[in-house]
Formats: C-alpha cells, structure tokens, sequence
C-alpha cells in the first residue's frame, strides 16, 4: 500500500476508534448526546443498543489496525479491503436507514481509502 493509502485506512481505523468511544462510553453524557442529537432519555433507553454498535465499530477498527500490521503486503489488501468493505456497506446502510450525514462521515472516507489501496 502507498503511504497515503495507509494514512487514510489508519484514518478510518482512528473514525471508528472514537465511534467506539462514542457509543459504549459516551453515549448518555453531553458530548455523545450532542453527536447524534438525543435527549438524555431516548440516550438512556438506547444505551444498550449503542454499546453494542460501539463494538462492532470497534471490531472495524481492530481489523483495519490488523491490516496495517500485517507483514505480507498481499494479505494487508486483502484485509483492507474487506474491511473497508465493511465500512462502506455499514455507511451506507446507516445513510439510508439513520441519517444521510453518515454517508459522508464513515462511508466517504472509506470509499476513498478503498480506492487508494487498490491503486497499489
């Protein structure tokens, strides 16, 4: 991968390092409340739900980490790829099914990331 290529898949990685932060510690106070524009109550009956997303962000970023890590170059793509993959398919679906803002804060930058390993 070129160095941009791995700058932005350690962006990516980094994005939804701090979704994790968000959605498992943040989600009830008044930075997480800010963010995705809940009210201390809907924050409170949804905490659960949003931990769980949290790790699964989580799980994103631990691969996208892993393939930053791994020593065979072919199998590091391989890894990015599917789980920027992931990232894409995630923001979309949270586009269309949450708020369009996703759309450009997780899949975009994925998206451009993808294109970049591929460029290789």
């Amino acid at each position: 991968m070129t160095t941009l290529a791995i700058c932005l898949v350690a962006a990516v990685a980094a994005l939804h390092v701090f979704f994790l932060v968000l959605e498992m510690f943040l989600w009830t106070r008044p930075l997480g409340l800010k963010v995705f524009r809940n009210t201390p109550d809907k924050a409170a009956a949804s905490a659960v739900l949003a931990a769980n997303q949290g790790l699964y962000n989580g799980f994103l970023a631990a691969g996208l980490i892993w393939s930053l890590l791994h020593p065979n170059p072919a199998v590091a793509v391989q890894l990015a790829t599917f789980f920027l993959g992931c990232v894409i398919v995630a923001g979309l679906y949270g586009a269309w099914s949450v708020s369009r803002r996703i759309l450009y804060v997780q899949a975009a930058p994925a998206a451009l990331a993808l294109l970049l390993v591929w460029l290789v």
